[in-house]
């Protein structure tokens, strides 16, 4: 199938393309900040439940999967029902997914919000990346990518920023009601805005070829799964970062407490401005492959000193920081690759298919690295990280080659 491309319409009026940007970054910040509602709070629910961290990051895994199997099928609903009404559901469940957790008497309950939750996370990349593509100018596609990486970020900071604190001063069951309500005040200014999120019809060419190919034609595209297996292999090194990661660090390095409870915020707060460098930097399409794997090549360096070097306990968080930063920088790049693997007339069905692999990857690490937690193997989780990052630069390298392998016959 050849990737359809429609004739570049006129630059938006800035502030059309700053509105849309703005609202789905909004939404994107809740899906992201919803993600780790449960993760900084591990420490109370372990002697809440009493249970190990290993059933911890089981319900982990159980939000991802499901988060999987609802991207890819959003996938189909964002082009079939357009973004609007898919992404009210998705924030209405979020917010309904985290009263659930505040009132649970049993982990069962928390598996079951779980569950609730990876419904309403699943549809926020088909959602964001379709409203994205068609509503902002593509003078300002690196800008836009660039913007809603930054929101995912301070979405993830926000989350054991506000918890964590909320936890300390009353319960955790307040904190987790505190995040509802986040959700459902999102919810209500999308509703406000919602003539904002209506997408302009699609041109007469990509019209007469969505009509005259299937609607699973994409998944012929090589770069596609290429895609694919990189997002599921950042979404493990992801994981680890965010979920066990500072504590793996505070056991290695005698870091104190209030300084790991920092270290997941700080880096995403470095992620973030390293989205806003990365916006830039990906202003040359053809060098987005060579920024993913340079920024990851010296993000697995980082990650190798933690696991193996000796370092003071100020340095951790100083760690963390750097890695987020590079994090952040291949971000706009990372969208770029997808962007430039999808049809105009399928983007929210490769969007779906393409960032399931962040689900399965989410999913499925954190019972691995559960499992080294429990056996006390610090230095093992910190290399398992840096492993996950190496592979990402072969990842990225192939991509490339398949996407120009893809194009020479053209």
């Amino acid at each position: 199938m050849s990737t359809l491309t429609t004739p570049t319409p006129a630059p938006r009026p800035l502030r059309q393309d700053a509105k849309i940007i703005g609202l789905v970054g909004l939404g994107h910040g809740v899906s992201h900040f919803s993600q780790l509602l449960l993760a900084p709070l591990f420490p109370w629910l372990k002697d809440a439940f009493a249970v190990s961290y290993t059933e911890l990051g089981f319900l982990l895994t159980i939000f991802f999967v499901v988060s999987c199997v609802v991207q890819t099928l959003s996938g189909f609903w964002v082009d079939r029902y357009g973004p609007r009404p898919i992404l009210f559901a998705g924030l209405l469940l979020l917010g309904v997914a985290a009263l659930g957790y505040a009132a649970s008497t049993g982990y069962w309950m928390l598996a079951t919000f779980s569950v609730v939750a990876g419904i309403g996370n699943g549809v926020f990349h088909p959602v964001n990346y379709t409203l994205i593509n068609r509503r902002v100018s593509k003078s300002r596609l690196g800008h836009a990518y660039s913007v809603h990486g930054v929101t995912g970020s301070l979405g993830w900071a926000l989350a054991p920023a506000m918890l964590v604190p909320l936890t300390l001063a009353y319960s955790w069951r307040v904190a987790l009601a505190c995040a509802a309500s986040l959700a459902f005040v999102v919810l209500v200014v999308l509703w406000i805005k919602r003539d904002e999120l209506v997408l302009p019809p699609l041109p007469a060419a990509a019209k007469s070829s969505a009509a005259a190919e299937g609607s699973v034609d994409f998944l012929r595209i090589p770069a596609v799964w290429m895609c694919f297996g990189f997002f599921f292999f950042y979404a493990g090194s992801l994981s680890i970062v965010q979920t066990f990661g500072p504590e793996a660090a505070r056991q290695l390095h005698a870091v104190p407490t209030h300084l790991v409870a920092l270290c997941v915020t700080v880096y995403m707060l470095f992620s973030a401005g390293g989205m806003l460098l990365g916006g830039f930097l990906v202003a040359d399409a053809q060098r987005c492959e060579r920024i993913v794997g340079t920024a990851f090549a010296l993000a697995a360096t980082l990650a190798l000193m933690v696991a193996l070097a000796p370092m003071p306990p100020l340095a951790v968080p100083v760690i963390f920081a750097a890695t987020g930063l590079l994090a952040g920088i291949a971000g706009p790049s990372r969208d770029l690759l997808v962007k430039q693997a999808s049809p105009d007339n399928a983007t929210g069905r490769v969007y779906g298919v393409v960032y399931s692999g962040l689900d399965i990857g989410q999913a499925l690490v954190p019972l691995v690295i559960g499992r080294l937690m429990d056996h006390q193997a610090w230095s093992a989780v910190w290399l398992s990280l840096a492993a996950l990052q190496a592979v990402l630069i072969v990842s990225a390298l192939n991509v490339r080659r398949v996407r120009r392998t893809q194009m020479a016959p053209a």
